[in-house]
């Protein structure tokens, strides 16, 4: 049963006594689909923040890159003038080619478009917190950042943002980064099942310093996944709310932003926060990512009917699973090389985020990212 204690409670940062509550929400969803322009129901958009909001939550996370510019424009319409509380947190480091791609925009110029973009859209004179974001899509690479960081600790000199973080580092690029400027939180990818910053948590927390991971159900193998149902099941929750609850009780300094385009998914998301794990769910979840260093997997889809380990078989790494499987994409890793292996699969779409892997024939590897609604 879930019980009615609210574990998630709140974080100070060690700047100006800004406190934020630990449930926070991700706006990427508000796009449409491949975080692209408008979606199909703005109403629905401005009622998901709304209730967000008037449920608790005060930290958004956000950037103008997302639609591009949409999302921001929602939250402005939706929330503003914005109530005193409220943090929004936005980043910089990408924006949008007309293909839909996501293209670094790391340079001078760049980020002070960003800063300004994100102020118009979002209709604020000041920026309370931008990240940083480096690195690849999902994984940090290690290289100085003093340039691109260099320009925002000007621009937070101006006036134009109040705190920085950083998204997608390593520890030895924010030890750099705190030669520069003060650091308040970092954004990677992590969860149950990848856990390679598991003693960068810790430091940060010994620092004060926010972690506010991405992708909580990104990238399970199928067993992982099963091994994270079953833990749901006997706390009669869902995989997502588990997973969430799992965060919050695996250090203090962890801030979540999951984010969903649906008030019953942001209900069900909330609810993480009253979820108490058990210490022997707790060891049985804390299994799930020993020793896995949170690679990711490859995703194989064959013919609807047809087996999938006889098809392809599970060697090196790769985990087939038949693509008509409910969730498959969630429950394959939630992103990888996606090898379509039949004809009839050809633009296959990946269930509930309506991107399509868009191949050319069968056999064709194509790789993808995770589910944007499971940020």
């Amino acid at each position: 049963m879930i019980e009615q204690e609210d574990l998630a409670g709140s974080f100070t940062l060690p700047v100006n006594s800004m406190t934020l509550n630990r449930m926070g929400y991700g706006a990427m969803q508000l796009a449409g689909p491949g975080v692209w322009g408008p979606p199909k129901d703005v109403t629905t958009a401005i009622a998901v923040l709304r209730e967000a909001v008037e449920s608790g939550v005060n930290h958004i996370d956000t950037s103008d890159y997302y639609g591009p510019h949409v999302t921001n424009q929602i939250i402005k319409k939706a929330l503003h003038p914005y109530s005193d509380d409220l943090v929004i947190v936005t980043k910089l480091g990408a924006r949008r080619g007309s293909d839909k791609s996501w293209i670094p925009a790391r340079s001078r110029q760049d980020l002070i478009d960003g800063i300004h973009d994100n102020l118009s859209n979002l209709g604020l004179d000041t920026l309370e917190i931008v990240n940083l974001r480096v690195g690849g899509m999902l994984e940090p690479s290690e290289g100085s950042i003093e340039e691109p960081l260099s320009v925002l600790a000007e621009l937070k000199r101006q006036g134009l943002i109040r705190h920085i973080g950083l998204s997608n580092i390593t520890p030895k690029q924010l030890s750099e980064a705190q030669t520069i400027t003060e650091i308040v939180c970092v954004q990677n990818y992590y969860n149950v099942a990848r856990r390679t910053d598991d003693a960068f948590i810790d430091d940060l927390a010994a620092q004060g310093i926010a972690y506010v991971p991405f992708f909580p159900l990104g990238g399970f193998t199928p067993l992982q996944s099963s091994a994270l149902d079953a833990s749901a099941a006997s706390l009669e929750a869902t995989p997502m709310q588990v997973a969430l609850a799992w965060l919050l009780q695996r250090s203090r300094n962890i801030l979540l932003i999951p984010g969903t385009s649906s008030i019953t998914h942001l209900r069900e998301n909330l609810k993480a926060a009253t979820l108490h794990i058990p210490v022997e769910v707790l060891a049985d979840l804390d299994a799930i990512g020993r020793g896995q260093g949170g690679q990711m997997r490859t995703v194989v889809f064959v013919a609807e009917g047809r087996n999938a380990i006889d098809a392809v078989g599970e060697i090196n790494g790769v985990h087939a699973i038949n693509a008509d499987q409910q969730n498959m994409f969630d429950r394959a890793g939630g992103g990888g090389s996606v090898a379509i292996l039949s004809e009839s699969q050809r633009g296959c779409e990946c269930e509930g985020d309506g991107q399509k892997a868009d191949t050319k024939s069968a056999g064709e590897v194509h790789d993808v990212p995770p589910r944007w609604d499971r940020r």
